[in-house]
């Protein structure tokens, strides 16, 4: 799996996320370098999208 990457900084990306996803909270969407798979695994939970869907979503934003 290759590294998460986004536009644009963190706390904007998660704004976004928020805005789409109303159910997330902070800790849904805490994020620390190198820990992308974690992250990754607690959005997979809550919104029961695959990883990838995800990292595509994320980066697209």
């Amino acid at each position: 799996m290759t590294r998460l990457g986004f536009k644009g900084s963190w706390n904007e990306v998660k704004g976004k996320l928020k805005q789409k996803y109303g159910q997330l909270a902070d800790n849904d969407l805490a994020f620390s370098e190198g820990k992308e798979d974690e992250l990754l695994g607690r959005l997979q939970q809550k919104l029961g999208k695959t990883k990838e869907d995800l990292r595509r979503e994320i980066e697209n934003l």
